[in-house]
């Protein structure tokens, strides 16, 4: 189980058609105002329970995201392109973080967390497409229109989620840690009860149940919405 203490809220998910696009946009805003099933979670990460997770992007979310993995017991292999300027980031979290390519990071995670420009997504999928079948993609990845270009036009078209699929065809892909900046994660990490809420959804349904596991954190309450 993917460990540390920030709550998940789970969405149960049917296939995305183009009603329900807007509603997995709005999800962040949504789940304050929805009643809630709170569902108790594993409260350590044992030996057994460690999860490899490779990580494409080290900046700001993927730095932090994958800095709290490590510190909750989880080896976590960081990845740039310039995985040089990465060293002082593994040396402050430890042992169990390492930084190289993106080639070696796919290879040693049996998660993939993607957290980069939404831009880069489309050359992302040309060049490690084929490593990433069958892998479950977490995909961090806002698309915002002075940055990405032309892609946010599509995005906003035809919706994130489907748009992330369209470039990482054969990934298992489920959209996470997209909703709060990364100040959010770092300063309330660990915080006491309650638990910060961070949705997921994807239309892999397996790969978002295996979530309430993967994002489980100590000592929290897991948060389930009503279909």
């Amino acid at each position: 189980m993917l460990q540390f203490a920030i709550g998940v809220l789970m969405f149960e998910h049917v296939p995305i058609n183009r009603r329900r696009r807007a509603l997995l946009v709005a999800a962040g805003a949504l789940i304050f105002q929805r009643v809630l099933q709170p569902m108790a979670a594993s409260s350590q990460t044992t030996p057994g329970s460690r999860v490899k997770i490779g990580v494409i992007g080290a900046g700001h979310i993927g730095g932090t995201i994958g800095g709290l993995w490590v510190k909750a017991g989880h080896p976590v292999f960081l990845s740039s392109r310039h995985p040089e300027e990465l060293q002082d980031l593994v040396a402050r979290l430890g042992p169990l973080a390492q930084a190289g390519t993106v080639d070696q990071a796919i290879a040693f995670g049996d998660v993939v967390f993607i957290a980069v420009p939404y831009g880069a997504l489309p050359q992302i999928g040309k060049d490690y497409g084929k490593s990433l079948e069958g892998k479950i993609v977490l995909d961090a990845n806002n698309a915002v229109a002075s940055r990405d270009g032309a892609i946010a036009d599509e995005v906003e078209c035809n919706g994130i989620g489907v748009t992330s699929q369209k470039y990482l065809p054969g990934a298992r892909l489920v959209r996470a840690f997209n909703t709060l900046s990364y100040t959010i994660f770092e300063r309330e990490a660990n915080r006491p009860a309650p638990r910060l809420a961070v949705p997921i959804a994807g239309d892999d349904q397996e790969a978002v149940q295996s979530q309430r596991n993967w994002c489980a954190m100590p000592a929290l309450i897991l948060w389930r919405s009503a279909n």
